[in-house]
């Protein structure tokens, strides 16, 4: 077998020191050439499992106690990987009155302070009259972003690495525009209020890229490139689909999602959003763990970390 030009022979003891160092050599050659040292690769089994912990607690819409319950499970969960978290509190005017909404901010420092944002809703859509508990929508994002802060934690990251949970993605009323007004659309609360904030304090231009997870369970898993997306971010993790063999579910089909990124790209955030909307279960009490998938979750996990050292370089 032959490893960037060394030989490794079975048998014989010094061939085989020599070739173990060279291969060792070699890794921490392309460690350092991606700006990152080796870390602990997604586990879609701890995603898993906190998918399960969340849908269990049931509905969980913007400004109610199961919400309150999931933001209690993913602090502690964070605390336990050792991550920082701090939360955004604040009252949002919605159209079914004055909601608490609390975004958690969880950072992982790096080098530099300039940071990367990944980013994922974890409420659910509220419905007056089925059980909708979100394993996709809001489920998955949420347990994505708690392994995704495990495996970041570990590595060692040229920027600051921030971990968002956004309340308030889902709109109060049925539909997406139903209740939405001019300067108050009714969805995006967390990520218009976010990114407002930054704007406030000054913190914005720290933000160099935004990377929005949401509603990647889906078994039949087909994540289309995004045109609200920005091209470069895009290309870059489409290509790390590629040279992972995973374009089957990266596929070349575009479409045009209004998302939790959109105030990031209004604020001229390079930002890309990674969901499959084509979900047949999208907003029905049938998005249960019935209608996801843990290697769906393992597949966007290795995208992610695979596209990482290639967003720094570019950002570099």
């Amino acid at each position: 077998m032959q490893i960037a030009g060394c030989r490794l022979q079975i048998g014989g003891s010094l061939r085989v020191r020599k070739a173990i160092c060279c291969a060792a050599l070699v890794a921490l050659a392309v460690a350092a050439g991606s700006g990152q040292a080796a870390g602990p690769a997604f586990d879609s089994n701890r995603a898993w499992e906190h998918l399960r912990q969340l849908v269990s607690i049931g509905p969980r819409p913007a400004g109610s106690s199961a919400l309150e319950q999931a933001r209690k499970y993913i602090r502690s969960q964070l605390s336990a990987s050792g991550v920082d978290v701090t939360e955004q509190v604040w009252d949002a005017q919605t159209p079914v009155g004055t909601v608490r909404m609390v975004n958690l901010i969880a950072t992982i420092p790096g080098q530099r302070a300039d940071r990367i944002v990944v980013s994922g809703h974890y409420d659910t859509k509220l419905f007056r009259n089925a059980r909708f508990v979100g394993a996709n929508d809001g489920g998955s994002s949420a347990a994505f972003l708690l392994e995704a802060a495990r495996v970041l934690k570990a590595r060692r990251n040229p920027l600051t690495m921030e971990i968002l949970f956004l309340d308030g993605e889902e709109a109060f009323c049925e539909n997406w525009n139903d209740c939405s007004r001019p300067g108050a659309p009714d969805n995006t609360y967390g990520s218009r209020h976010y990114v407002a904030t930054a704007k406030q304090r000054g913190t914005l231009g720290a933000i160099k890229a935004n990377i929005l997870i949401d509603m990647v369970g889906d078994r039949d898993l087909r994540l289309k490139r995004d045109l609200n997306s920005t091209p470069w971010l895009t290309e870059i993790v489409w290509a790390a689909a590629r040279r992972l063999k995973l374009d089957a579910y990266f596929v070349s089909e575009a479409t045009e999602i209004e998302d939790d990124h959109i105030p990031f790209i209004e604020a001229n955030v390079p930002s890309v959003d990674l969901i499959d909307l084509e979900y047949p279960a999208w907003h029905t009490p049938r998005d249960t763990l019935d209608e996801v998938s843990a290697r769906s979750l393992q597949v966007v996990g290795d995208t992610l970390l695979a596209a990482l050292p290639q967003i720094e370089a570019r950002l570099r």
